[in-house]
Formats: structure tokens, sequence, C-alpha cells
């Protein structure tokens, strides 16, 4: 009985592909209300799970050695069916001079999305191996992996009289793809591994894309695509508060067309291995099976070839309103949020505001999306000549790492134009 080597997990390997570098609401048209015409530069950053605290995830994004005692909390808190997501989005942009109805959006951007939606026992054989599956099937059915990277050149404008009160904002753009992986197993997918690990039986149903494997870097060219912004506020009559605004903005509504070179596998069959003792899947070193390895094993379960694609980016959606008091000057926010083609789910969240000269302070209370309760708060500098706003809408991934399951960060800074 002997043991032989699979390196690199899959799901780190396509996990972690859109986490080189490192969201509040990734659009710039919110923060137009203070900013006018304007030169900002906004950083929008956010990593979650409901079933991975974030001690673990740190590790993920920064590196280090994942301790058991990280493992067993995390694995205690699985459930059938867990989330996981990261997004960083960063961007230069400027709101120049159009006429006395509107003003035009010109910008530069880079976003990655990372999220997975993964079932207890794929957890389990990620990170124990298959020794506790010993005469049982790990099921993986439901699990998917999405990663993906991409920079975007935009045009756009705002019409900040619409009516008198309200604004429409539309915006276009040109994106480059730089990187994509997605791996999602589809029903029945299972591992089997006899009682004494002497046989293993694969149930392979899953389905792989990823764009060119061989051009890595930000500089790659691997994707075009395009895609949409459509951003609307409205002031309206309330019995509630001095003032009601009403704003709803969807953004990233496009696709990407991934080149030729790009790779699709899928599998749909079943591999049976006898003879060879496998305690765990994921630890397996024995020279004298130098045949069996990643590639091999990849190549004998699936259908590989090059071909062009188009894939769907991650569209974000988000509702807010707004109401205004006085004495003392406050405002309260509610809203929504949901991120299509990302393994999101619906979030709701609360924001109340106290507004003192210069400066906005606020709360913010949330649930759902790819975690379970976040909290956070928010300081606003808004002056004649400068807007700075930094914030966080998950604070406890920075205070308790260890019992908390989201952290996250963003900031704005502008330079207002004549």
């Amino acid at each position: 009985m002997r043991k032989y080597t699979i390196k690199s997990p899959l799901f780190f390997c396509l996990l972690m592909v859109g986490m080189r570098g490192l969201a509040q609401y990734n659009t710039e048209f919110i923060n137009y209300e203070y900013t006018r015409r304007s030169v900002s530069f906004n950083l929008d950053y956010d990593a979650g799970s409901n079933g991975i605290q974030n001690n673990l995830i740190n590790k993920f994004i920064w590196g280090g050695k994942i301790e058991n005692p990280e493992k067993d909390a995390a694995l205690a808190k699985q459930k059938a069916i867990s989330n996981f997501g990261i997004n960083l989005n960063y961007d230069v942009n400027a709101f120049v001079k159009g006429n006395s109805r509107f003003d035009f959006l010109i910008g530069m951007k880079s976003q990655q999305n990372s999220n997975a939606t993964f079932t207890r026992d794929f957890f389990s054989l990620l990170f124990y191996g298959n020794q506790r599956f010993a005469g049982q099937t790990a099921n993986m059915a439901g699990t998917s992996i999405n990663a993906l990277r991409f920079q975007e050149l935009k045009i756009g404008a705002i019409m900040h009289r619409v009516d008198s009160v309200a604004k429409i904002g539309v915006s276009l753009s040109f994106i480059k793809g730089e990187q994509l992986a997605y791996f999602k197993a589809n029903k029945n997918s299972s591992l089997y591994t006899s009682s004494d690990g002497s046989e293993l039986i694969i149930n392979s149903q899953f389905n792989i894309a990823l764009s060119d494997t061989g051009n890595k870097n930000v500089f790659a060219f691997n994707g075009i695509g395009a895609s949409a912004d459509i951003f609307f506020e409205t002031p309206y009559k309330s019995k509630l508060g001095k003032r009601s605004v009403l704003t709803v903005n969807a953004n990233n509504i496009g696709f990407i067309h991934w080149r030729n070179n790009s790779v699709q596998l899928s599998s749909d069959s079943v591999l049976k291995f006898q003879g060879y003792k496998v305690d765990n899947i994921l630890d397996l070193r024995d020279s004298t099976l130098k045949k069996i390895n990643g590639d091999s094993l990849l190549k004998s379960l699936t259908n590989a070839r090059t071909e062009s694609f188009n894939v769907n980016i991650p569209t974000n959606l988000v509702l807010i309103n707004r109401v205004y008091f006085e004495n003392p000057h406050y405002a309260f926010n509610t809203g929504f949020r949901y991120i299509f083609n990302a393994n999101y789910r619906p979030y709701v969240f609360i924001e109340p505001e106290y507004i003192h000269g210069k400066f906005i302070y606020s709360v913010h209370l949330g649930y759902g999306g790819y975690t379970r309760l976040n909290a956070g708060l928010s300081v606003m500098y808004n002056s004649k000549h400068l807007f700075v706003k930094i914030g966080s809408n998950s604070v406890q991934g920075f205070i308790k790492p260890d019992k908390t399951f989201g952290q996250g960060i963003y900031l704005s800074i502008a330079k207002k134009l004549k």
C-alpha cells in the first residue's frame, strides 16, 4: 500500500487568482451629491464568509500557516452550504463641466472579485483530506468558485437638474479582461473513500473555465468586453422627517469575451483508483506513482479544449432611502444591496448619520451578503475645495478576527473643481 501526491488544491489555485492585491458600493455616482465637479481617488475593499472566520480569511490573503485550531473553529461553523467572497475596487475619475444641467464623467478603474459557494464536505476535504471520510462519500455538489480581475476605461454623464431636483447618471465602459478562473461541481459530484483507504471513487461532474494560463500579469489582455452603469436619485415628500431622497444605482451591467487561447474543461465520468492506501488525498508522496499527479489526473477526468467564450461580470445593485431630520441635524438611511453572478446573498442595512458642520458621522448595521451580521462606522469631511470619506461596513473583522466573519474598508478623496 503506497501513497501519491497531488499538489496545489484546486480551491486555492482558482480562488487566489483574484486576490493578488488585496465593496462600500462600487460606484462613482453616489458621492456626486457632495463632490460635484471634481477629481477623485476611490478604494473599496471587503471580504467575508458565513462559515470562515476573519483570522482564516487573513491567511488566504496575506499567507501564513493555517493551524488546526483555526481549521477546527471554522469547521464547527460550517453549514451544509457556505459562502465566501472578496472584492477589491480602486479607481481615479473626474466629473468635469458640461453645462448648467449636466457634467461629464471620465475614469479608469480596476476590479477584482473572488467568491465561492462550497459544501461542508468540500471544506473538510480541502483542509483535512479524505481520511475522516473512510467508508463514506464526500458530497461536493453545488460547490462553485469564481475569480475575476479586469480593468476598465469609463465615460459618462450625470444630469443633475432633471425636473429641477432629480439626478440621472449613465456611463459606458470599455473592459480589458485580465484573468478568469471558474469552477463548478454539478449534481452528484462526490468522492468515495473505502473504509481501509485502498479504494477511491471520484464521481466527477464539473465545469472549469480559465483565461490564458500563460499570461498572468496586470498588462495581460486576455479578454475584451463592455459594461454600463445606471444611476437615479430623486427627492420626494414623506410624512417622516423634513425631506427624503431615494437613490437607485446599478453598475457593471456587462460581459467579457475571453479570447481563443482561453481553456474550458468539463467532465461527467466516474474514475476509480484501487490498490493504494490513501489516507489524505492532499498529501500523497510516493515517487513510484509519478504518473499519477495533479496534471495527469485532471487530463483523465476532463474534456479540455481551447476556445473563446463570454462571461457575465458581477452586477452590483444598490437602493438607498435617506430621510433628513433637524434639531439636531441627522439623517437615517435604509438600504438594500445585491451582487448578481457572485454567490452573493441579499444584503439589507441601516445607517444613522449625524451632521455637524463640515463633518458627517455615521454608523452601519447590515445583514447578509457573504457574511452574517456586519457593523461599521465612517466619517466624512466636506468643504468648499475638498471631500474625504473613510470608513468600514465590517469593522468587526479588525477588532476580533478569530470570532467574526467580515472585514472591509473604503476611502474616497476628491479635489473639487470650479
